[in-house]
């Protein structure tokens, strides 16, 4: 079983004298809907309300075979609202709750055997004891109260399985660059596997090749630390260093439609590629840093080719395994 744990929201794109026109995302859900499409188990920890985009996103994991053990909350589903002016530029508003509740809490949970009232440790470590594999990142490691309960989990499931990591930043969300490099970097220090954006890295390190940032990082927890960064470049391409040395590829050329969920998209691909390689677990942390470049530079050719169907199409529309193999 593979776990994803962070935000699922609402994007909405409000146009004047048109009615909002909603869409399923946040990218942690979006990961999670890219392994499973690439045939992986796995489950979602994140909330949604009980409302109409609570439904709608409980419906898309269901549709997804995503399992969803956290119940919904009282809380309102999350929305990122665009509103477009005149000339199609938009300006942003976010109404977001991420607490989870429910794992705080230790209740809420559906078929999981937890009653209300149980410990939230008891909770967590139930949802995560099988899981060979944890991934989270984006909104869900930066924002109070919820980070804290996301690390605590990265904490919990970190002696049992891979820990993957995406700051996937969002300034106009988490605006102190101080606090969101804090927050990366204790992140960075317990993951084994980690892809950011040029973009990322350069908000994060201002004036710092994004390249040097990466490197730093996979030396940031010593021995303990990550065993491959990825740094993911628009149409550059991909690069990603380990400590057998450098790995880059080029993007395959397509025919863009937009660029949404093509990071999530590139995650899942490269985090599906380790795990088929039986890579994923603690017990196999030593064989994962000791990857040699030509099976990284595969690794990143494989999630390259799964971003580059998804920008091929319109909106997160990760590809499964068969169109991966074509």
């Amino acid at each position: 079983m593979l776990t994803v744990i962070g935000e699922a929201l609402i994007d909405e794109v409000v146009q004047a004298g048109r009615a909002a026109v909603p869409h399923v995302g946040g990218s942690p859900m979006n990961v999670a809907v890219g392994l499973a499409r690439l045939g992986h188990p796995v489950q979602f920890l994140g909330r949604m309300g009980q409302d109409a985009y609570g439904d709608m996103v409980a419906g898309h994991l269901k549709a997804n075979d995503v399992l969803v053990p956290l119940a919904p909350d009282a809380l309102p589903t999350s929305v990122a609202r665009a509103v477009l002016d005149s000339d199609g530029a938009a300006s942003y508003e976010f109404a977001l709750d991420w607490t989870l509740p429910a794992l705080a809490a230790g209740q809420g949970m559906t078929a999981a055997g937890i009653t209300s009232g149980d410990a939230a440790e008891s909770a967590s470590q139930f949802m995560l004891n099988g899981t060979t594999l944890l991934h989270t990142g984006s909104i869900a490691t930066m924002l109070a109260p919820g980070e804290a309960h996301v690390f605590d989990a990265v904490v919990t499931a970190h002696p049992h399985a891979t820990i993957s990591y995406d700051p996937n930043c969002r300034p106009s969300i988490i605006g102190d660059v101080a606090h969101a490099r804090e927050q990366a970097e204790k992140f960075v220090r317990l993951a084994d596997v980690i892809k950011a954006s040029d973009e990322d890295l350069e908000w994060l390190y201002p004036g710092t090749d994004p390249k040097e940032s990466a490197r730093r990082w996979l030396a940031l927890g010593g021995t303990e630390g990550p065993a491959v960064v990825v740094v993911t470049q628009g149409a550059g391409g991909p690069w990603a260093v380990c400590a057998a040395g450098e790995a880059e590829c080029q993007v395959p050329s397509v025919d863009v439609v937009d660029t949404v969920g093509a990071g999530d998209s590139f995650m899942a691909a490269l985090l599906s590629s380790l795990v088929d390689r039986e890579l994923d677990g603690a017990h196999r942390r030593a064989e994962l840093r000791s990857i040699n470049v030509q099976a990284l530079t595969e690794v990143i050719e494989y999630a390259a080719r799964a971003a580059a169907i998804t920008v091929s199409r319109a909106g997160a529309n990760p590809p499964n395994r068969a169109e991966l193999a074509k």
